[in-house]
């Protein structure tokens, strides 16, 4: 945890976070996202995003990906790229090639850098009794052509470097959306 901290120059580690380290993090399950709440803040988010306007918050996954070309097109989202921007914290995601003979998984990662960081949105959904879960979705472009092959999607990539720009919602969301 503390070279996590050093790496991403984090101030705080949000002791609520339940969230274990795991080489598969699943649909709803609770993974280490990284915030800008005036300093760097590592929070636990539930994979599955769910609008702030959602009358109930079931616990099957709802939206894992958003689109970066729909972004601002749809409403759940378009708000968020203000004021709402995160980082998903992972070293790595599987794949799923569609074969003759089934699905197979391909562990996509980076190996000359422990992480792999992704672009993403959150929002904390509440109800009138007091209930909330802070939930994020991970934001997916079109594949680099190395991958290709095996799935028409992939996730947006935050170099080190750009993290920042993303992550602090003052940069206009025109520039934030080239990354």
């Amino acid at each position: 945890m503390t070279a996590l901290m050093d790496d991403l120059e984090v101030d705080r580690w949000d002791s609520d976070i339940s969230c274990k380290p795991s080489y598969n993090i699943s649909p709803a399950q609770e993974t280490p996202i990284l915030t800008l709440k005036n300093k760097r803040v590592i929070q636990g988010m539930h994979w599955g995003f769910v609008p702030n306007w959602s009358k109930e918050c079931k616990l099957e996954p709802r939206m894992i990906n958003a689109r970066v070309e729909k972004l601002t097109e749809k409403p759940a989202y378009a708000s968020l790229l203000q004021s709402k921007r995160c980082i998903i914290i992972a070293n790595g995601y599987y794949e799923w090639m569609r074969t003759s003979q089934g699905k197979r998984p391909y562990y996509i990662h980076d190996s000359g850098n422990s992480m792999l960081p992704f672009a993403g949105l959150w929002a904390t959904w509440k109800n009138d009794k007091k209930q909330y879960r802070i939930t994020c979705t991970i934001i997916t472009t079109e594949p680099i052509s190395e991958l290709k092959h095996i799935h028409n999607r992939m996730p947006v990539i935050i170099t080190k470097e750009r993290m920042d720009e993303w992550i602090y919602c003052s940069h206009p969301q025109a520039v934030v959306l080239q990354l």
